[in-house]
């Protein structure tokens, strides 16, 4: 999401489940309303782990994403969730904690926690304090229980990290650790360590800190980890070009698009490579540092970040980013390293040449059926709603 500001909203997260498990019992929602005016966070945590904790995680993130899109209160929102959620017979508390994040298009963040670790906010590198407010409801039959409530106006460079107590409880009972990594052990790091960098995606130091907490647990987790990450900054802008023009007039005016454009720029389709570097006089080379039998090879061109062949490894990115959405490095095709790239762009703009290409297309349907066009808009779609890309499609 991009605010009045000019500074987009990054939303990443990166988690791990207990070991053994093969469903995590913490449960992370993102999304955007459908008028684009706000960004929602919601990480769940559900008490004890696997399908039983999955589930009350995904009931309590479900309801908090549903009753925030229709405008209830935030504050009401977390009282019909704590009145509504089981309570457990033994330890009589509720059988899930959340932090919720409110992001507005005018950059006003509201926060609620509840029994989650208490968020973090950078600005420029240093610890902000933020002054929360408590908010005690009535939870029914596991009586009194108590809200954390905050808000705060964001500014270019701000970063807001929030994760469960598998992150602060990481490494509990070790020499090193006896009590776990603590809030503070997990806040000395988060600042030392990834408040300056400026450069990392959002979704790379969620990543790194669910890492080093696996680390404290001697590299088997003890409790599901789950960390994310909110970052405002200035937007990272991608150009995607992909297929020849309709018209071959047109290979002019596709080409300076590509020489034109400020950000990171990346070429899908072998002819449009060759229409790009016969108008621009540039040579493009195959690159085979790539080996994969499924994949075509990528090329090499000046100006381009990534060269790539074009339907098939579209393809395979759009599954990626339908199942996984995350790349574990290096990566091992162009299709990933694709991925990898559009992951870590805020702002993506597609340009997409509508010749047919006859060796993927039945001359006999028409032409709005083709392929990569469709492909290329199930991709735009993907990126904006699952993973909160801001992208367009451009017909040429």
């Amino acid at each position: 999401m991009l605010t009045k500001n000019d500074f987009f909203v990054e939303v990443g997260s990166f988690q791990k489940s207990k070991e053994g498990m093969g469903s995590p019992g913490d449960v992370f929602y993102s999304s955007r309303t459908e008028d684009g005016q706000r960004t929602i966070c919601i990480l769940a945590d559900g008490l004890g782990s696997g399908i039983k904790a999955n589930v009350l995680a995904t009931l309590t993130s479900t309801m908090a994403m549903n009753y925030i899109k229709s405008d209830i209160d935030l504050k009401r929102a977390s009282e019909i969730i704590m009145a509504t959620l089981p309570v457990c017979s033994v330890r009589k508390v509720g059988y899930s904690t959340f932090t919720i994040v409110d992001v507005s298009y005018e950059g006003r963040v509201r926060i609620i926690e509840y029994d989650n670790p208490c968020c973090l906010l950078l600005r420029n590198g240093r610890k902000i304090e933020l002054e929360r407010s408590s908010h005690r409801i009535d939870a029914g039959s596991a009586g009194q229980r108590e809200l954390k409530y905050t808000s705060f106006d964001a500014v270019k460079g701000d970063k807001l990290f929030f994760c469960s107590d598998g992150v602060t409880q990481s490494g509990m009972g070790t020499d090193s650790m006896p009590l776990g990594w603590t809030s503070q052990g997990a806040e000395e790091y988060i600042t030392a360590q990834l408040g300056g960098l400026e450069s990392v995606s959002a979704r790379k130091l969620a990543r790194r800190i669910v890492e080093r907490a696996l680390k404290n647990d001697g590299n088997k987790a003890k409790d599901d980890i789950s960390a994310a990450v909110i970052s405002f900054r200035h937007p990272r802008r991608t150009l995607v070009i992909t297929g020849p023009p309709y018209n071959q007039s047109n290979d002019g005016l596709l080409a300076s698009k590509f020489e034109e454009f400020s950000g990171r720029k990346l070429v899908c389709g072998g002819t449009t490579a060759r229409i790009i570097a016969n108008q621009t006089k540039r040579d493009v080379k195959i690159d085979l540092s790539w080996t994969d039998p499924y994949i075509p090879p990528a090329s090499k061109m000046e100006g381009a970040e990534l060269v790539t062949e074009g339907t098939v490894t579209l393809s395979r990115a759009l599954e990626l980013l339908k199942s996984r959405g995350e790349i574990d490095p290096p990566a091992k095709n162009p299709a990933e390293k694709l991925v990898e790239y559009l992951l870590e762009s805020d702002s993506i703009h597609f340009i997409v040449g509508t010749k047919i290409n006859e060796a993927h297309q039945d001359p006999n349907l028409p032409a709005s059926l083709d392929i990569r066009r469709n492909m290329l808009r199930e991709i735009v779609d993907t990126l904006n709603n699952k993973h909160l890309k801001s992208s367009d499609m451009e017909l040429i």
